[in-house]
């Protein structure tokens, strides 16, 4: 597997010769470091740590001050593990958006937007409970019923209500490098990714 650490920067669009329009996101992914590699001998199995974003001096404690050290770079605000990469990189190599090639298809990792408490109805996509009729003026939006009286005599687990959305951890598969500009670190993919713009992505072959 091959994976890179970046930053979503935003969104565009961009034309090909037949004047065809894509809709793009604009990632700035790497240059990632590599700080550590496990084995099976030493740790139980294979993986590569990778850090990326510089991070002061200051605001890092001394063990994590030691540990970039080893791999001759500065701390890094964000390390990730590989398992099963199939990069062939040493201890203080860069890995740089150089691992794609256009017309790649990846999977982009990230955490989704947090969206606060929200209803059923935005949140689960209800319709609602219908028109309001003589002394109803407030259902519109609501949940309706959520089970049985007497017979079950309680809510069950999983139950779709009103609550917390977003913030969680997203997959995109399926997605394609459309354009990748090494001199600035940027790869070009295909679709929307989740996350706000600067936040960190993992995207994945």
């Amino acid at each position: 597997m091959k994976s890179i650490i970046g930053k979503k920067i935003g969104m565009t669009s961009i034309f090909d010769t037949t004047g065809k329009q894509t809709a793009v996101t604009i990632i700035e992914a790497g240059p990632c470091v590599v700080t550590q590699k496990k084995t099976v001998e030493t740790d139980g199995y294979n993986a590569l740590q990778i850090a990326f974003g510089d991070k002061k001096e200051k605001h890092s404690t001394k063990s994590e001050v030691n540990h970039f050290s080893k791999a001759n770079t500065t701390p890094k605000k964000i390390v990730k593990e590989i398992r099963n990469s199939e990069i062939t990189k040493e201890v203080g190599e860069t890995i740089t958006v150089d691992i794609f090639a256009e017309g790649d298809s990846v999977e982009v990792v990230g955490t989704s937007k947090g969206k606060g408490f929200q209803g059923v109805v935005k949140r689960h996509g209800f319709s609602g409970v219908g028109e309001q009729s003589h002394g109803q003026h407030d259902r519109q939006r609501a949940p309706g019923s959520i089970g049985n009286s007497s017979d079950a005599s309680r809510v069950f687990k999983g139950m779709r209500m009103a609550g917390r959305m977003g913030g969680d951890r997203v997959k995109m598969k399926g997605l394609k490098v459309v354009k990748i500009f090494p001199e600035k670190n940027y790869i070009l993919i295909s679709g929307s990714v989740p996350g706000h713009n600067g936040s960190i992505i993992l995207i994945q072959k």
